[in-house]
Order: C-alpha cells, then structure tokens, then sequence
C-alpha cells in the first residue's frame, strides 16, 4: 500500500509541476512565436486565456471533486490540460493558439487544488505536513522555474515544443493516478449548482479580462474595461444573491465562519500578491541594471527557488510541532524582511545581496505553499475538503493577478516620471523599458543617456517593491487573525 501511495505521490507531483510552469512558461517563447504566427495585436490573450480559464474553473473543479470523488476531476483535468497541450503545439494561427490555450488553463483549474486535496486525504495529520510540503516547493518550483524552461526549450527545439514537452509528464501522471489511486468515497446524490457556476465564471472571466487587459491593450478608462468591470459587479451580485439561496452551493459562505480558513484565504490572498513582484521585477531589474539576456536572468532566481523549496519543507515538517499560525509568524519574520530588503535596490546594489533577499523571501514564502493549504482544510470534512482547498488556492492565484496588474501600473509610471527629471547630458523620453532587456536595446544609448535609463528603470522597480510592502504587511496582519489550532495526530486511513 506504502508503495502504491507513493506512485500516486509522483503522479500527483507531475501534474501540478506541469500545470504551475505553463502559467508562465509561454512568457519567454511569445516573441518567437509571435514572429511565426503573427498576431502581435492578440498575443496578451496568449497568457491571459490561460489564466482567465484556469481562475474561473477552480473553485468549480474543487465542489465536484468533493460531491463526486478527487479522482474523476483530477483525470478530467489532466486529459483537458494534455489535449488543449497538443492543439497548442500544433496551432496554425494566434487566434488558434488562444482558444487552445484556454482549453489548458480549464484543465489546469483542476490539478492543483485536487492535488492538494487528494495528499490531505491519503495521509494521517502526521504524516501530511511533510507531503504538504513537498506539494507545495512544486508550487513554488514551477512558478520560477517556468520562463526558464521556456527560453531553454524555445531556443533548443523550438517554441512548439514548449507545450509538447507537457505530453511525457502529463501521460505519467494520468497513468499513475489512474492506475495507482483507489479512491473509497461513498457517493451522495446532490444537486449541481447550475446557475452559480455560470454566473461565478462569468464574473471571473470578467474581472480577470480586464485586469489583464487593461493598461495594455485597452486603456483604463475605455468604455471596453469599464463594461468588464461592470459585468463583473453584476456576475458577482448575482452569484452571491444564488449561493446565499441555494442548498448546495459552489461556494457555501458557512465556511468563511471558520476564523482559520478565513486567515488563511486572506493571507494567500497577499502572500500571493507580493511575492509576484518579487518573481517578476527581480529578473528585469538583473537584466535591465545589471545587463545580460532573458535565459541568464532566468537563471537569477536560482536562490529564490532553493528558499522556497527549503521554506515549503520546514513549513511542512514544523506543523506537527507548532500552530498554523505559530509558522506562518515565522514565515512572515522572512518574507516581510526580504519584501523591505528589495525594495532598497539601486544600481550600486552588489549582485550577491541581491541573490540573499531573493533567498530570504524565497524562504519565507515557501511556507506559506504547504502551511496555508493545510490549514485552510484544517477544519472541514471529507465532503467539504476539495472547495476549502480551491478557494485558498483561487486566493493565491486572484493575489497574483491583481498584484501583476498594480505593480505593472507602478513601475510604468514610476519610469515616466523618472525619465522626465533633465539632466546634465539632456533629458531623455519616450523609452520603451524593454529596451534595456537586451544588448541590442541598450546599444541604442550613450553616456549620460544610458545612465539615466538604467537608473529610472531601477527606481521605478524599487518603488514596485515599496508598493509590494502592503500586501506584505496585510498577509502579516492576516496570520495575526489566525485561530491556533495546529494538526494533531489521527490513525492511517483507509483510502490509498
């Protein structure tokens, strides 16, 4: 049985790794793709229909895993993920191209939070923080490790490939699971909550569309964005005014009640909104500061990785030996510091601090994937495991979102209104920071104009990671409102 469970460990894991890293592994190939298919007005939608689709499926994948068993969802998942894999590498146009990749992002909604669910199911309280926290340093592996992959992949064999190489792993998990996974669940007849599905995906779609629309393809104040934002409010009105009627809902407000799942959404909700910054600005601030191309950037946030990884396993290990909320104060003793630390980054920052505020908030977000997981499950049964575990997860990922879209604001603005300030050699404008990104752009500038670039677009990231401060503090403010239960031991159970 030990064996078995551990086959479906390593299906679970390659499942999750493979969807976490196609959130951000297309970043890297979308210029080669964009010179192959065309479509360069479109190719926002490339990422953002993987992530509007994977946001609005998961709290839904998370209530039918809970009415009708983990393992149909997670299989479902997975053969949605690998066919919408296989029609993306095969695609002939952009539109194409998006359409398929919607398609992964619905089956990606199912994979990580039932892959959550299924390790809180196979293993007895004690024995579940050190799997939580492998689970989790997938997490944080896959989100860093993505665009890397990317470039790697894209310049060995091909951008095609960046979605063909999911088939091999996608096929190892979808036969483990399958095959390893003996799920006893006893079935209750319940009634689908038809309408609050829609009315939540529509909403999420909504919102999600014009977060990651606006400010770039759509102005904020365009009557498109406004229209999303307002269809958004009515969704949301009316998804709240159905679940509040309905006997089943997708999302039962009962559990809000509970002060450790509460925290515990909240606090992903903020962890996840800083700790974006940390892996976006931190590759542009090497590449634009310090020089040097996409793949050697990639390889910058090595330390941030390793820490999360090591975070993720203490996190997992201590929950036997403290409360919930005893680790994620010590997590956040990392990951506000480190938060505070980068937002000190100037152009005579030395390389190596750099990499030790990476690793310490690196480390102190680690925590927060196994730990947060766990404790938002803490509390509720079998039957209502899968929704606790998709909503903490949609918390993590709408934190994200809304984070990129904020700071992506910031530091636009804050680039603007530093290249405005004249100086000796003349005052520059109307750059493109993307420029800096490569050798070829920064060729573009001299002397004194070069200098004043790279130091606006240092400041402008300096002054993302000041902003990224407040969710820093409100992710503290948050485990501070953690109840103190911690996990106590339980006997075996009989699912395997």
């Amino acid at each position: 049985m030990r064996t078995r469970r551990g086959f479906v460990i390593a299906g679970l894991l390659a499942g999750m790794l493979m969807a976490g890293m196609d959130g951000t592994v297309v970043a890297t190939a979308l210029p080669t793709i964009i010179s192959d298919l065309g479509g360069l007005d479109l190719f926002v939608w490339v990422t953002s229909a993987y992530m509007v689709m994977m946001m609005a499926s998961t709290p839904i994948f998370g209530k039918l895993s809970d009415m009708y068993g983990r393992k149909l969802f997670f299989m479902i998942g997975l053969a949605l993920f690998l066919a919408g894999s296989i029609l993306c590498g095969m695609a002939g146009s952009m539109i194409q191209l998006i359409i398929y990749r919607g398609i992964q992002g619905i089956g990606g909604g199912a994979l990580m939070p039932i892959a959550f669910t299924i390790v809180a199911d196979l293993f007895p309280v004690e024995k579940r923080g050190k799997m939580m926290g492998i689970v989790g340093a997938i997490f944080g592996i896959s989100s860093i490790f993505g665009p890397l992959l990317g470039a790697l992949v894209t310049e060995a064999i091909g951008w095609r490939w960046v979605f063909f190489i999911n088939l091999p792993i996608g096929l190892l998990s979808f036969l483990l699971t399958f095959l390893c996974y003996r799920e006893s669940m006893e079935r209750v007849k319940q009634k689908i909550d038809g309408w609050g599905a829609v009315t939540l995906v529509l909403s999420v779609v909504a919102l999600m569309l014009a977060l990651q629309l606006g400010g770039d393809v759509y102005a904020w104040a365009s009557p498109f964005i406004i229209g999303l934002f307002t269809l958004f409010a009515v969704f949301l009105t009316l998804f709240l005014w159905i679940e509040n009627k309905t006997a089943d809902p997708i999302l039962s407000f009962d559990m809000f009640k509970d002060r450790l799942f509460a925290s515990s959404c909240a606090a992903a909700l903020f962890v996840g909104a800083a700790y974006i910054s940390a892996i976006t600005y931190i590759p542009m601030f090497v590449q634009g500061v310090f020089g040097g191309s996409a793949t050697q950037a990639g390889y910058i946030l090595t330390p941030m990785m390793l820490g999360s990884v090591f975070g993720s396993q203490a996190g997992g290990f201590l929950t036997t030996k403290l409360s919930y909320k005893q680790i994620m104060l010590l997590a956040s003793a990392f990951f506000v510091p480190g938060i505070l630390l980068l937002s000190t980054l100037d152009v005579e920052t030395a390389r190596y601090w750099v990499t030790i505020y990476m690793a310490l908030t690196g480390f102190g977000a680690g925590f927060s994937f196994s730990v947060l997981s766990m404790a938002a499950m803490h509390n509720f049964d079998y039957r209502r495991r899968g929704s606790a575990s998709a909503t903490n997860r949609f918390a993590i990922n709408l934190g994200m979102t809304l984070g990129i879209t904020v700071f992506g604001i910031v530091q636009r603005t804050g680039f603007e209104r530093e290249l405005a300030v004249p100086v000796a050699g003349g005052q520059v404008s109307q750059v493109d920071p993307r420029t800096l990104l490569n050798p070829e752009g920064r060729d573009q500038f001299s002397g004194e104009a070069l200098h004043q670039v790279i130091s606006a677009f240092s400041s402008s990231i300096t002054l993302t990671f000041v902003v990224a401060l407040v969710p820093a503090v409100l992710f503290l403010l948050s485990v501070t409102q953690m109840s103190h239960e911690r996990a106590q031991t339980t006997q075996e159970p009989s699912d395997s």
